[in-house]
C-alpha cells in the first residue's frame, strides 16, 4: 500500500499581540492573555506571539522569585488548552530548580507546552540588569506549527547577538519569532530603540529569507514607557503589518512559496559554510 505524502500548507495566518502587562500580577495578565487568544482564534490565527515576559511584566528585580513558575504550572496548562488549534508563544519567568530562574517563553500547542525557550543573551548595560536575576539559557528551540511550517524564537537581546540568530536560523525554520520588551531610552539617550529595532529585524528577514514576528509591549511600567512598534515582516524584509501606538492585535498571512523564492534568490542559508565559520572562530572566546 502506498502512503500519501503530507502536503505542505502554503499559507499561515500569524499575529502579534501588542499588549501591556501589570508588573507582578500574573492572574490579571493571564486573564488578558485568554481574551487575546479568544480574539485571535476568532480571526483564524494559527501562530500567535506575545511579548517577552508577557505574564509578569519586566522590571521585577528580586521579585522574579515571587512570580517564577515551573513549565508544568497549571496556569500555563490553562493557556495551552485555550490555545488549542494554534501555536501560542507567551513570556514567563521559569523556575527550573530552586533559585534557578530563567527569562523564558512557553510555546503552547495542541493543549500542551510543546517547548520552553530560555533567553540566551542577558543584557547588563544601560538600564538593563537581567544578568543579576536570571540564568543564561543554553539551547536553541525549533517547533513545528503545521506541515511545512516551523518556528524558532529569540528573546529581545538575543537578536542583538548576530551569531545567535545565525545559529538559530541554520535549522531552516520558516518563521523567526521575536518577543521583546523594549522601552524608550532604556539603552541610552542616543540609542533609538524605535529606529534600531526596525533596522534589526528587517535585516534578518531580508538576509535569511525568513519572516519575522516582532511583538513588543505598549504602555507604561513605572518610569518606563514601552513604545510598541510590533510588526510582521515578510521574507524580503517587507512590512506585512505594523501596530499603531496602542494595545492591539496585528495579523498577516505568510506564504511558504514566497519564502522559498526569497531563499532561492538570496541563498544565505545554503551558502552559510558552517565548517569554515567554526574554523575562523577557533581560538576566540
Amino acid at each position: 500500500m502506498q502512503h500519501q505524502a503530507k502536503q505542505h500548507q502554503d499559507q499561515l495566518q500569524v499575529a502579534c499581540a501588542q499588549i501591556n502587562a501589570r508588573l507582578g500580577d500574573v492572574e490579571a495578565n493571564l486573564a488578558h492573555h485568554l481574551d487575546v487568544i479568544h480574539d485571535a482564534r476568532r480571526r483564524g490565527v494559527e501562530l500567535l506571539v506575545f511579548p517577552e515576559l508577557s505574564l509578569t511584566g519586566y522590571g521585577l528585580g528580586p521579585r522574579v522569585l515571587e512570580v517564577a513558575m515551573p513549565s508544568e504550572d497549571p496556569r500555563l496548562i490553562q493557556l495551552a488548552k485555550a490555545a488549542a488549534g494554534m501555536q501560542v508563544i507567551v513570556g514567563f519567568v521559569e523556575e527550573a530548580s530552586p533559585g534557578e530562574i530563567y527569562n523564558a517563553l512557553a510555546i503552547l500547542q495542541d493543549g500542551r507546552i510543546a517547548a520552553v525557550h530560555r533567553k540566551l543573551n542577558l543584557p547588563t548595560y544601560g538600564g538593563l540588569e537581567e544578568g543579576k536575576w536570571f540564568s543564561h539559557g543554553a539551547r536553541l528551540t525549533e517547533v513545528a506549527v503545521r506541515p511545512g511550517w516551523s518556528t524558532t524564537s529569540m528573546i529581545c537581546a538575543d537578536l542583538w547577538n548576530p551569531a545567535l540568530v545565525h545559529a538559530a536560523l541554520l535549522a531552516r525554520p520558516t518563521v523567526l519569532c521575536a518577543p521583546i520588551n523594549s522601552a524608550s531610552g532604556i539603552v541610552s539617550e542616543d540609542f533609538s530603540n524605535e529606529e534600531n529595532w526596525a533596522l534589526n529585524v528587517r535585516f534578518y528577514a531580508m538576509t535569511y529569507g525568513t519572516p519575522v514576528l516582532m511583538a513588543n509591549r505598549y504602555g507604561p511600567e513605572g518610569d518606563s514607557h514601552f513604545w510598541g512598534g510590533s510588526r510582521i515582516l515578510g521574507p524580503r524584509g517587507e512590512s506585512l503589518a505594523e501596530a499603531e501606538d496602542r494595545e492591539t492585535l496585528i495579523c498577516a498571512e505568510l506564504s511558504r512559496t514566497a519564502i522559498a523564492r526569497a531563499r532561492f534568490e538570496l541563498p544565505t542559508l545554503r551558502d552559510a559554510d558552517s565548517p569554515l565559520i567554526r574554523e575562523l572562530m577557533s581560538g576566540y572566546r
